[in-house]
């Protein structure tokens, strides 16, 4: 690592940087941050090589450049941009983890591969069948892929309709090759369809938004896990506690496990945290993003 003092450039399509992410970029490490706000893809490459250029080859080791906003596909042709415009030697590590997404959703279905193992499934989601409520937004999404990377089959559920949530699997196919199906959340007899042969439940919708009954849940006859990541009430699944990690749901057929936001955020904060870390630590060549955040959670947990 170089004796140059640390600075972590922050670029954002949003009007302003996350507090959280400068808070948590400072506790990793990081001495100075620099904030860009409505920065777009055309400004990538002149922001990346502005950052690089001026501390050489050493420096630029001490430098990191971190990308926000909200998208999470715009963040990560974001990391493709920014890595096409360096020229080794002059390379930085960069992080994106747009509204804490990345690592919410790494926390997330960490947490639910952990308490499957404690349900008896020593494959975690391998060989399961997930729906994700509220999935279309980057939470869910994200978590979509990462639980089909981990041998799921997933249906991404919109609370409007499933072809609303067709638009979205149909991106995740195109990005990543992965099969993953619409679900249509929007009245109670079509969420027991999707309810009636899943194995986990993750709830990713916005805050304050009750997406399941503990009525659906307990109805749900394969059900070994519901996870959520509201901690705003009313919670996104009706029993599962903020604090949850693991504890029964009385009345589910299995004695399905629930999980709170409390302990998906426990894990995505940790982290998030080893991945800033991460990036004072390295050569500069790291591209961090929600498979580098899952597979940190997963190390996490053990």
């Amino acid at each position: 690592m170089s004796d140059k003092p640390t600075i972590l450039h922050m670029l954002d399509p949003n009007p302003r940087v996350s507090p959280f992410d400068v808070n948590m970029a400072v506790d990793a490490g990081f001495q100075h941050i620099i904030p860009y706000t409505n920065v777009g893809m055309e400004e990538v490459l002149g922001l990346t090589q502005d950052a690089i250029f001026s501390r050489g080859p050493s420096g630029v080791k001490a430098t990191g450049l971190f990308i926000g906003g909200r998208d999470p596909w715009l963040a990560l042709d974001m990391v493709e941009e920014a890595r096409k415009s360096m020229v080794p030697p002059f390379e930085m590590a960069v992080f994106a983890d747009p509204s804490g997404g990345f690592t919410t959703a790494a926390g997330l279905v960490a947490v639910v591969i952990e308490q499957m193992r404690e349900a008896g499934l020593d494959g975690g989601l391998d060989g399961t069948k997930v729906a994700i409520f509220g999935g279309t937004g980057p939470v869910g999404l994200v978590s979509a892929v990462l639980a089909a990377d981990a041998g799921a089959e997933v249906v991404v559920v919109s609370h409007r309709s499933a072809e609303a949530a067709a638009k979205h699997t149909a991106v995740i196919k195109e990005r990543y090759g992965i099969d993953t199906v619409p679900g249509d959340g929007s009245s109670e007899s079509s969420r027991a369809e999707i309810l009636k042969d899943v194995h986990a439940v993750m709830s990713t919708a916005k805050a304050g938004i009750q997406i399941l009954s503990n009525k659906e849940l307990c109805a749900a006859p394969e059900l070994l896990v519901a996870a959520d990541v509201n901690a705003v009430p009313p919670l996104g699944l009706e029993g599962v506690g903020v604090s949850d990690r693991g504890n029964i749901l009385e009345g589910t057929a299995r004695g399905a496990r629930g999980v709170g936001a409390l302990a998906v955020g426990d894990v995505k904060y940790r982290t998030q945290n080893r991945l800033f870390q991460d990036m004072l630590a390295g050569d500069g060549t790291l591209d961090l993003e929600f498979r580098a955040a899952m597979k940190r959670a997963m190390e996490l947990l053990g």
